[in-house]
């Protein structure tokens, strides 16, 4: 997930209302300096800060992944047969040098960063060319559920960390999208119709996820009873969204206005509340290591500040255990047996996708550790294996084309739930000039959904049957 510009967001700042105020801080870490990655005061300079993206190459690229998440390095979801990707700033490479690697410079930015003394700015529907904030997207679907009310309901399933803790922050959101029949869009795992669910922005800062999600609402709404495929999913299956499964870090990312502040993690800052500047040192926790299935065991680290801090516990974090709740009453739990290779059954239904950047991947269970696979392999290795075609993406396990990371949504949805499960790194795989967490507005509908909408309208059509796809050529 290479970066096109960077912010800084503050230690312990505190949060109201919608916005957060990126501000610097004023002091670093002590494990930072030792590791040699970027700190508060870093290379910053007159309001900007130089951004190096390194390539290293290695070995062993699984463990080597491990070495560098365990040792704090902003390691991207990004990789290049065993070269991996680290961004930090030029001290960042003595660190790596310490660690044995022979890093090189891929790429070299000067970003802006907010000023300490700047007013907050100033947030209503978009930013940055035309991203959505948190409240663009409620309103979306609230007026999408206002404006076609056979076709949409909303769910208010929890409140994030924030609104808990009485610091402004969000009701947690997701809409039920079908032709409404009477007991569709009901939180029961014995729905009548098979469910597909889509969800985005669990990392804040990967904008395009949640702006797929905003259009795959739109498609669904807007193609009934005009599209054929469209008509006949509708008709058929429930679509379930969550565009902002972490809407306190997307709040904090919208901060930034026009460079946006890269905050991958929660709010959460019990845990960690003097954290540095950098997008290498943040408060928060990831809630993608966050989840309660093989909870620290590759590719998280156990230091707050850290990008892949997973959390004090399994299933730490509100937006995790409420996120959780509403699988569970959508739907019903049918992997029975508790080892890792035991199956869901033939016969299962329904399927899960969360969207990530940018590395442009379909990964699938077991992200933990690709040296075991699911009961479901040969199913869920052809379902990826033609989201791939259509995007023109690789795909397998985490760990044999990027790398092994545990405590993800869909090790859980699969371990607890036996749900067919999947992750899209959406990413610029043809050199389009799309690459990175904040690539140009225009590349939302340009580039990216006219290869996203196919992937998404043939994995919500198997829904129904997931488990009996057994080749790539099955569609």
């Amino acid at each position: 997930m290479a970066h096109k510009r960077l912010a800084g967001l503050t230690a312990g700042t505190v949060i109201a209302a919608a916005a957060l105020l990126p501000q610097l801080a004023h002091a670093s870490t002590d494990m930072n300096a030792a590791a040699g990655r970027a700190t508060a005061s870093g290379h910053a300079h007159g309001g900007y800060r130089t951004v190096v993206i390194y390539r290293v190459p290695t070995r062993h690229p699984r463990t080597d992944a491990e070495r560098l998440a365990d040792s704090g390095f902003d390691l991207l979801e990004k990789r290049q047969g065993n070269n991996l990707f680290v961004s930090g700033d030029t001290s960042t490479a003595t660190g790596l040098r310490r660690l044995g690697f022979s890093p090189a410079v891929a790429t070299t930015l000067t970003e802006a960063i907010p000023s300490s003394t700047a007013a907050p700015h100033a947030v209503g529907d978009t930013y940055d060319g035309g991203y959505h904030t948190v409240s663009a997207q409620y309103s979306h679907m609230d007026d999408t559920a206002s404006q076609h009310p056979d076709l949409a309901k909303v769910v208010t399933y929890g409140q994030s960390w924030l609104k808990q803790q009485g610091h402004g922050g969000r009701d947690l959101k997701a809409i039920c999208i079908t032709k409404i029949q009477a007991g569709d869009c009901a939180l029961s795992p014995n729905s009548t119709k098979p469910r597909f669910f889509l969800m985005s922005q669990i990392h804040a800062r990967e904008l395009t996820t949640g702006e797929m999600s905003w259009r795959w609402i739109d498609a669904l709404t807007s193609g009934y009873g005009k599209d054929s495929a469209i008509t006949q999913l509708m008709d058929t299956t429930e679509m379930w969204v969550v565009p902002d499964a972490n809407p306190d870090g997307v709040d904090m990312v919208a901060a930034g206005g026009d460079n946006p502040v890269l905050q991958r993690k929660n709010a959460d800052d019990a845990h960690g509340s003097q954290c540095g500047v950098s997008a290498y040192s943040q408060i928060g926790v990831d809630l993608n290591r966050n989840a309660g299935t093989h909870w620290g065991a590759s590719g998280t680290s156990d230091a707050s500040c850290d990008q892949t801090y997973g959390g004090p516990a399994r299933d730490s974090e509100v937006e995790n255990t409420a996120l959780e709740n509403l699988f569970r009453e959508l739907f019903p739990a049918v992997r029975t047996g508790t080892g890792d290779t035991d199956p869901a059954p033939s016969t299962a239904k329904g399927m899960m996708i969360t969207l990530h950047s940018d590395a442009s991947m379909v990964l699938f269970p077991w992200e933990y550790d690709a040296t075991v696979h699911t009961g479901n392999d040969t199913a869920l290795r052809a379902l990826a294996a033609h989201m791939a075609s259509l995007t023109g993406y690789q795909y397998g396990q985490a760990g044999e084309i990027l790398y092994n990371a545990s405590g993800g949504t869909d090790d859980w949805t699969y371990d607890k739930l036996g749900l067919a499960s999947f992750t899209i790194e959406i990413g610029d795989s043809d050199g389009a000039g799309c690459d990175g967490f904040t690539p140009a507005y225009s590349c939302q509908d340009s580039y990216f959904w006219p290869k996203i909408e196919p992937a998404l309208l043939y994995a919500a059509q198997h829904a129904a049957a997931p488990y009996t796809t057994t080749s790539a050529a099955h569609h």
